[in-house]
């Protein structure tokens, strides 16, 4: 069960990024937030520090809380990254920049695990591709199955950096995979893609790993492009 705090920024945090408080904005007095929330003063204080600290809102003395433009939000905070999509601002934009970082770090993230996958690294791998077939059969969660079977491969790059942005990373897999999913059939689609990706970290084989995660990344474009078209068709049928 979330904290109160947590909840209280959880909800701030989506209302700015859907566009309810725009960049400019200045928020309500405490007092006024805490009785609209039903919260303590201090609650809502330590939600605006919280807020702050991932450049969101910005303390000016004698003029208020103001909400900042989003350039300047960390946009590789994990909160950030959930908020933007539960707020239902993930348009085209957002698509393209989260494919193209993915195309970016996944595709050498792979070529690394080929090269560096120890024995166990592998297994973990096979055993969260096992996990992805179960829940395609209908036997448990696929997106945290492949959320479980894209952060075993980036543990397999043995890189410090690459381990430290991990929560990142999770984050902006976990948005990319909860909308495929979306899609009907979808995960079943992407299956031999993914069992592809494994065999060839298994193999030690770095040019097939990288040509079989580019391989999922474009499936998955292909699904955001067919869901975006199905949107805008429901949206514009006559009622």
């Amino acid at each position: 069960m979330p904290t109160l705090h947590r909840q209280v920024l959880n909800q701030m945090g989506e209302q700015i990024c859907s566009g309810k408080f725009l960049p400019g904005d200045i928020l309500p007095a405490e007092t006024e937030l805490a009785e609209q929330m039903q919260v303590s003063r201090i609650t809502i204080r330590e939600t605006m520090k919280s807020l702050s600290a991932k450049g969101m809102l910005q303390v000016r003395r004698r003029h208020g809380t103001i909400v900042l433009p989003r350039s300047q939000w960390q946009l590789f905070d994990p909160d950030v990254i959930t908020w933007r999509a539960r707020a239902g601002t993930v348009d085209a934009d957002l698509i393209r920049d989260l494919m193209e970082l993915r195309t970016i770090i996944e595709s050498n993230a792979a070529k690394l695990a080929a090269k560096r996958a120890t024995p166990e690294d592998r297994v973990a791998v096979r055993r969260a591709f096992k996990a992805m077939e179960r829940a395609v059969a209908g036997h448990g969660e696929y997106v945290p199955a492949d959320l479980a079977f894209h952060g075993a491969i980036l543990t397999a790059c043995h890189n410090q950096f690459i381990q430290q942005m991990q929560n990142a990373l999770s984050a902006i897999l976990r948005t990319s995979f909860e909308l495929s999913s979306e899609i009907a059939g979808g995960p079943a689609r992407s299956l031999p893609m993914h069992e592809a990706l494994c065999i060839a970290i298994e193999n030690g084989d770095q040019d097939a790993a990288e040509k079989a995660v580019l391989t999922l990344i474009a499936h998955a474009e292909k699904d955001f492009d067919y869901r975006a078209e199905l949107h805008r068709t429901t949206k514009d049928k006559p009622l």
